[in-house]
């Protein structure tokens, strides 16, 4: 008997998950990242497709007349050929690097936010953890809480990347203090920013 007194009770273990690629994708601040960065490639895919043209222009142009053309205008062409060529290849590289980039940084502002959004609402409701969705093989629908944290994330009206600074994250939180053993507040949610895209 006493030696039972002596064991303390378990503590009741909470969890919840959350779809991150879903909360990127369904969020405001996400659909607005995802409809610029949709116009930015079409620009990008237009520019692209006239210079291709142009290049496949001149290619015709030297395989269909440069044997009638004297020795100066089919080099002349050639020329013209080649450095087409090399600015297309140059400036398709220069766009996909581009738009890399820009992916990178607009995913990982949003998913910097949310990942705070989601430590002040575990926080605040008492989860023991909660998990990336794509990191678990299964659970149960009643503790996937995507749709709150995209709901509290709208609610906030911010520019993406300044959910937590000065200590704000928008959602009332049980204590203003770092739980122990919880990751540093700079590296939260960068995991998930690595998997995850507003180009999906």
């Amino acid at each position: 008997m006493f030696l039972s007194a002596a064991i303390p009770a378990r503590a009741e273990m909470k969890f919840a998950y959350v779809d991150v690629q879903r909360a990127l994708n369904e969020c405001d601040a996400g659909k607005k990242a995802k409809g610029e960065f949709q116009g930015r490639v079409e620009s990008l895919e237009s520019h692209l497709q006239r210079q291709q043209n142009e290049v496949q222009s001149l290619k015709d142009e030297i395989e269909k007349k440069g044997m009638l053309m004297n020795a100066d205008q089919r080099q002349n062409l050639q020329d013209q050929y080649v450095t087409k060529l090399k600015n297309f290849e140059r400036d398709y590289k220069d766009s996909k690097d581009e738009l890399q980039r820009k992916d990178n940084e607009i995913t990982a502002k949003i998913v910097h936010d949310l990942a705070q959004v989601i430590r002040a609402l575990g926080e605040r409701d008492g989860y023991t953890l909660v998990l990336e969705k794509g990191s678990i093989l299964w659970g149960t629908p009643n503790i996937d809480v995507t749709d709150q944290v995209i709901r509290s994330y709208n609610a906030m009206h911010v520019q993406i990347g300044s959910v937590g600074e000065n200590g704000a994250a928008g959602v009332s939180r049980a204590s203003s203090e770092q739980r122990a053993g919880a990751p540093a507040r700079s590296d939260f949610g960068s995991a998930a920013a690595k998997r995850s895209t507003i180009s999906k």
